[in-house]
């Protein structure tokens, strides 16, 4: 709050002293974009984050097509609203049951089955989805399965199709749950950066929501906002859990998840102050939202260009080497 404070006080001095109006002089704040990952405030970028119904059975071709024409009316939507960049929740083409997938079901959990995937049909809305990208020069976060070789279980993923029409990176769920990891998918091993108009993006999926490190690392790698994709999150509060995850990192953290989700839980996204910036409808209909990711507004100024910094310096001096050589600051039982 003292920084907020502060922060205001600087603003209005310069304001009084030169004759501009506060928004004029905030900009006067604002530090210049450097090389340097996150050591300056990002490009404004206009991002959509949608909400779309979610199958569960890959086998039923005629759904996996329903989703696919969904997906891209509302990637229609997003470019009329003149969005660049448009994010989908997990399991937008299809998010494969865990009942539906077992060899052993569906009375019982087993390992998946993935020959009851309908690998052709789903690629098929995928290209139809990137030919619209480009069409649009629309970038597209789709989330979907990414099969792999052999006996390999394939990776749950996110891809980033370009406004080229082409994949420019894949992000593949790290932090699995167990009975995804027991029995349907491989994990995937890094983070993933992309840049669009000079705004860095992360990606995280399903339910990463639940790890602040994942967080904390896409902000060391200077990235400005985070797209998190799940079908839901269970046991917590997605609301509460995005919020937090964009204050304490001053970041943009934008949160899709899927329709039937929304009436608890909306796609939105989360401004680096820890206020939302907008939502989609919570009344379990398809939707997409658009937002302005920049620092205009006072509080996303003030976590990006202070908040941000500060924590960086402040987890710099942390000492590395033992600590001091007089015998009371070792011993921990010194009393007062």
């Amino acid at each position: 709050m003292t920084a907020h404070r502060n922060f205001k006080r600087q603003v209005r001095a310069r304001a009084a002293k030169t004759g501009e109006s506060y928004t004029a002089a905030l900009r006067h704040f604002r530090p210049t974009p450097s090389p340097a990952a996150g050591a300056g405030r990002p490009a404004a970028l206009r991002l959509a984050v949608a909400q779309t119904p979610v199958t569960e059975d890959p086998r039923d071709v005629d759904a996996l097509r329903a989703s696919g024409r969904q997906v891209r009316a509302l990637m229609r939507e997003a470019s009329e609203r003149g969005a660049r960049l448009v994010q989908f929740p997990e399991g937008a083409i299809c998010f494969p049951g865990k009942h539906v997938m077992s060899a052993t079901g569906p009375e019982t959990i087993g390992a998946a089955d993935w020959d009851r995937y309908q690998w052709t049909a789903a690629r098929a809305e995928l290209a139809a989805i990137a030919d619209l990208a480009r069409e649009l020069r629309l970038w597209t976060v789709i989330p979907s399965v990414h099969r792999l070789t052999g006996p390999s279980r394939p990776h749950n993923s996110m891809y980033v199709v370009s406004d080229e029409g082409a994949v420019a990176t894949r992000y593949d769920e790290r932090r699995l749950s167990k009975t995804k990891a027991s029995f349907l998918y491989s994990p995937g091993r890094s983070p993933v950066v992309f840049e669009v108009d000079g705004v860095r993006f992360g990606c995280l999926l399903g339910m990463e929501i639940h790890y602040p490190e994942l967080f904390a690392e896409y902000e060391t790698l200077g990235v400005d906002c985070v797209l998190l994709s799940t079908t839901g999150v269970s046991p917590g509060n997605p609301a509460a859990q995005t919020l937090g995850h964009a204050a304490n990192n001053s970041l943009w953290v934008s949160l899709s998840v899927p329709a039937e989700h929304s009436p608890t839980a909306p796609s939105g996204v989360a401004a680096p102050g820890g206020d939302w910036l907008d939502r989609c409808p919570a009344d379990g209909s398809p939707a997409v939202t658009v937002v302005d990711l920049d620092d205009a507004c006072e509080a996303a100024a003030i976590a990006v260009t202070l908040a941000r910094p500060w924590r960086r310096e402040s987890r710099s001096t942390v000492p590395d080497g033992p600590g001091p050589a007089d015998p009371r600051s070792e011993d921990r039982t010194a009393g007062f």
